[in-house]
């Protein structure tokens, strides 16, 4: 089964190295990598094009931001699978493909595939800031605040064909509505692996300062009226209410 993994990066020569390499060091072999790059001017297409053959396609260009940018890679791939990695973020081992595409191998009715998450120090990446335990889900989990971290989260290209990409009208918060969309309205089948697939920087654009954070829960909340739930003010609490027993897991 093949798999195509997307990097979006802008200026981001400091840690692309690092994402690169826990890509290429999967011991599932059949995959195809891309990397959507928004015209960096800091040495990160010089890092990137370093890797030759083992990055399947290459483009730098501007684009109109992080999930036009997610858009464009996903119109490129030529795998049955579809995962994102962060240009900040890197795979916690090397058979973290492996697992993901046996599950989807034992089931052909499974069209997502999702996993935990570390957030780790930004200057020492051994540090546990934060572990996200995802679970299985289950119909209305939504409803609670719940939703699986996204660099974690593997779909079927035909899922994206069938239910569309990303809302390229939000600006932080379009992969939460993504997962809610394909997830709580459509239904679609996702299964679980507890394990910690990704190990994700601190400091994003979403979990980086309350400002984001803030941001980020006015913008889920509009991914909801979007999908014609309606405002559901109750997700601007409960979410963000959810991920405090994240911060006592696992700490280090």
């Amino acid at each position: 089964m093949k798999v195509s993994i997307i990097t979006v990066v802008w200026n981001n020569a400091k840690t692309i190295q690092n994402a690169i390499d826990s890509v290429i060091s999967q011991t599932h072999k059949n995959i195809e990598y891309i990397v959507i790059d928004g015209a960096s001017t800091d040495g990160t297409v010089e890092i990137v094009r370093m890797y030759g053959e083992n990055i399947s396609k290459f483009v730098s260009e501007a684009d109109k931001g992080l999930y036009d940018a997610m858009n464009k890679g996903i119109a490129l791939v030529s795998g049955d699978l579809v995962g994102i990695l962060n240009s900040d973020d890197f795979y916690a081992y090397s058979d973290a493909i492996k697992d993901v595409v046996t599950v989807f191998e034992s089931d052909a009715n499974v069209g997502i595939v999702y996993g935990d998450l570390l957030y780790v120090d930004a200057q020492d990446v051994s540090k546990t800031v934060r572990t996200w335990e995802s679970g299985e889900y289950r119909a209305g989990l939504f409803e609670s605040g719940w939703h699986p971290p996204h660099p974690s989260f593997f779909v079927r290209k035909k899922v994206y064909d069938e239910f569309g990409l990303f809302n390229t009208g939000l600006k932080i918060a379009a992969d939460y509505e993504l997962m809610l969309r394909l997830m709580h309205k459509y239904s679609v089948k996702a299964a679980y692996i507890p394990k910690v697939f990704v190990k994700m920087r601190t400091g994003g654009a979403s979990n980086g300062s309350i400002f984001g954070i803030v941001k980020a829960n006015i913008e889920c909340l509009r991914a909801w009226n979007i999908n014609g739930f309606g405002i559901r003010p109750m997700i601007f609490f409960k979410k963000p209410i959810s991920k405090i027993k994240q911060l006592f897991k696992g700490r280090k």
